[in-house]
């Protein structure tokens, strides 16, 4: 296969950097908010509607994303819908309010939820062995998979390799199977032993992805499917089948920027294949509100395994006060009390997001894989409208 062209090339090293990431052309013209007119609401309601429109714009106006689009949801149960900029820069065309997007790392969660669900039913136990479902796959120089447990995959402490830090360009463009993946991270020396400490590793869910396949002798794809999307009503969520380079319904374009000062480039087909079970999926800003309001409400999990989820360790890279648990994150919100997320980023693609225990959720896409500086100001918009 020849050489992926510039842009592709420089996407794969934004998603080598720090892709999945969950926590952390001219400038387009800012658009109006979907939600109601502000002389239509209450004084106090309109502000926080400014608030949410306002930090949008400014992702588009000042951090010079090309489009930007956010889901809100109050105590009162109503979701409010918002956007900026524009969907399209070739046509000019808006952004689709709840649009669909790459939601990257998003993935991870409903990942855990399924292996937290074949937990509950006897099939997975947290602290077996990876060999005990994937005997003698997981080895190599420093790595044996009878010392690594499946909670450990699951919380990033199981000090496997990250394979998109090694990810080679020339093969990030075409569809990879995930034991091919697996591979590339198997060739590296694990960053410290099982349990002695924590970071950030995709290659983790794609053990988990493997044991899901495994266990229940189905893709993964259509385990999450009949297992969290169809039970929750997800109607915009899905796992791409493979070779689809496609987003299916409507959706702003995604962009990178291969150089500072130089224009947008359109990344929004994509063979996703080399995120798989870490980072494939696609969904919308009201159906991650609704997959983690559900999650965190206890209609996915038993309260024994929900616990288990939650349970957390210190995670800085996922942001200030940031801990993780099983595919789920918590970060504290400046208003107090915890926001439960988790948030991705892949090429063309950051989205950010958070519900709380009393029933607000807010989630925020832009249309581009900025700097963690703007990545941070993406976390910040959603925690200014978890606040409001």
């Amino acid at each position: 296969m020849n050489s992926p062209p510039p842009y592709r090339r420089y996407a794969f090293a934004v998603a080598a950097a720090a892709l999945l990431l969950g926590g952390l052309a001219p400038s387009a013209h800012a658009a109006s908010a979907h939600a109601a007119p502000a002389e239509a609401k209450a004084p106090a309601e309109a502000k926080a509607a400014d608030i949410v429109q306002q930090r949008l714009d400014a992702l588009v106006t000042g951090d010079h994303v090309p489009g930007a689009l956010a889901a809100v949801r109050g105590r009162d149960g109503r979701t409010r819908d918002y956007t900026a900029g524009v969907g399209d820069l070739a046509t000019g065309a808006k952004v689709p309010a709840d649009g669909q997007v790459r939601v990257g790392s998003n993935t991870k969660t409903f990942v855990a939820v399924v292996v937290l669900q074949l937990v509950a039913e006897g099939k997975v136990d947290l602290d077996a062995s990876l060999d005990t479902y994937l005997p003698g796959l997981i080895h190599g120089d420093g790595i044996d998979g009878r010392r690594i447990t499946v909670r450990q995959v699951l919380q990033h402490t199981s000090g496997l390799a990250n394979y998109t830090e090694f990810l080679e360009f020339s093969r990030a463009d075409q569809y990879l199977e995930p034991r091919e993946l697996l591979d590339i991270a198997l060739a590296h020396r694990p960053d410290f032993a099982p349990g002695a400490g924590w970071k950030y590793s995709n290659t983790g869910y794609l053990v988990a992805g493997l044991i899901v396949q495994k266990v229940t002798g189905r893709p993964v794809g259509e385990e999450i499917t009949k297992r969290v999307i169809d039970r929750v009503g997800l109607r915009h969520t899905y796992f791409p089948a493979p070779g689809e380079l496609t987003i299916r319904e409507r959706h702003p374009h995604g962009y990178v920027v291969e150089e500072p000062g130089t224009p947008p480039l359109d990344i929004t087909e994509m063979d996703s294949s080399w995120a798989w079970a870490a980072g494939a999926m696609i969904s919308t800003n009201t159906d991650l509100n609704r997959f983690f309001s559900a999650l965190i409400g206890g209609q996915l999990l038993p309260p024994a395994q929900l616990a288990q989820m939650r349970t957390t360790v210190p995670a800085e890279y996922m942001g200030p006060g940031a801990r993780y648990g099983l595919g789920l994150a918590s970060r504290p919100l400046p208003c107090g009390g915890l926001s439960w997320g988790h948030g991705g980023s892949l090429p063309g693609y950051v989205t950010r997001g958070g519900v709380t225990e009393d029933g607000r959720a807010a989630n925020v896409a832009v249309t581009e894989a900025p700097s963690p500086e703007v990545q941070q100001r993406v976390a910040d918009a959603v925690d200014a409208a978890l606040c409001r």
